[in-house]
């Protein structure tokens, strides 16, 4: 991001980094208009669905600061919507207000704007400048984009793991593998998602809650489980935070179900082999509930059967500096029979968190679509 450093760009992107825990399921958006003296009249990023997107915000910003935007120019992360969703076209606002000129990242993926947004701006006679940013646009909206694009979820596996990449000591133990920081780091991940995913495994050997605690938000993420054979207890601490809950399940239990659904989850059937969840199937169906970021927290089986299926994006690997020996791995899958079958990955960062190794991975090609 050297390149446009200090830009209005780089400031909308800024400002858009605190919408990422409270958009979903809309794009993270921020905007700033600026007149021609480059001072800034106003600036927003977009509101919780329903709410206000970055651009309405930004015009009403301008009009608390008592500041005029005729013949403005709009700095915005994503091309302005013009359709009619939950909220009016941006694009109808911006015309109305005056602007002269928007600058926007990257056009829009959802198939009811693509293009449609510069082509109603363009057509008021506002000059459309398109490309600034947008790399990092893109980054920080990659989950929407592989909704509208691929039709499934940005897949975020999270896995907390010793420097000889164990999860677990054989009897299951793990708490705490990772220091506090870590897990605190782990919590804002989750913060950011649309959802979080695990397995009955880990909810039957844990009880865990797997809900955001030890970071801020104003919302918290639905969560899913792959619950095979709806063994899912209905005591669960899963229940605990009021949000949706998915149960995807291979077999047929229709008063587990009807048990599970009266606590106010909702179970989904998708049967594949071997009476497992059909776990393409479900990342399909997640997608068409709206679910841009997946973030996986779960045991070496369904990471295994996750990275096997090729459903996995990114790889969010906390090292503690520690050597457990024999234990369980981070995901189970193999055995390969070359060092060609391996599983190639692209490292994106390495940064200490506490006394441990953030590693974040991605699996090659994934993001080229």
């Amino acid at each position: 991001m050297t390149e446009f450093h200090n830009s209005p760009i780089i400031q909308a992107l800024k400002i858009a980094h605190k919408a990422s825990t409270l958009s979903t399921p809309n794009p993270t958006v921020g905007c700033v208009l600026m007149d021609e003296d480059e001072k800034i009249l106003g600036a927003g990023h977009t509101q919780a669905a329903g709410g206000p997107h970055a651009e309405v915000m930004a015009l009403r910003d301008a009009v608390a600061r008592g500041n005029a935007v005729t013949g403005a120019t709009a700095y915005v992360t994503l091309e302005p919507c013009s359709h009619h969703g939950r909220t009016p076209p941006c694009c109808d606002a911006l015309i109305a207000a005056g602007i002269k000129k928007v600058v926007a990242s990257i056009a829009d993926p959802n198939p009811l704007v693509a293009g449609r947004g510069f082509e109603r701006l363009r057509s008021a006679g506002i000059e459309v400048e398109v490309g600034s940013g947008a790399a990092e646009a893109r980054e920080l909206n990659i989950g929407f984009f592989s909704r509208m694009i691929r039709k499934t979820p940005w897949v975020r596996m999270k896995i907390a793991a010793s420097l000889d990449g164990k999860t677990a000591l054989l009897n299951g133990r793990s708490q705490w593998i990772t220091g506090d920081a870590a897990r605190a780091d782990g919590h804002a991940w989750r913060a950011r998602s649309c959802a979080v995913l695990t397995g009955i495994g880990t909810v039957l050997a844990d009880n865990p809650r797997l809900d955001v605690r030890l970071a801020e938000t104003p919302r918290q993420p639905h969560l899913v489980v792959v619950d095979s054979r709806l063994e899912t207890p209905l005591d669960a601490h899963l229940f605990i935070a009021k949000r949706a809950l998915f149960i995807y399940a291979a077999e047929r239990n229709d008063a587990k179900k009807a048990a599970l659904e009266a606590l106010g989850a909702v179970v989904i059937y998708l049967p594949g082999p071997n009476n497992k969840v059909d776990l393409s199937a479900m990342m399909k169906d997640l997608a068409e509930r709206q679910i841009n970021e997946l973030h996986v927290e779960a045991g070496h089986k369904l990471n295994g059967s996750l990275l096997r299926e090729g459903l996995v994006d990114d790889l969010l690997v906390y090292t503690a500096p520690k050597l457990l020996g024999i234990g369980r791995e981070m995901a189970a899958f193999g055995p390969l029979e070359s060092l060609a079958e391996a599983i190639d990955l692209r490292f994106l960062s390495a940064e200490m968190v506490g006394n441990d190794l953030r590693l974040q991975a991605r699996i090659s090609g994934r993001d080229q679509f």
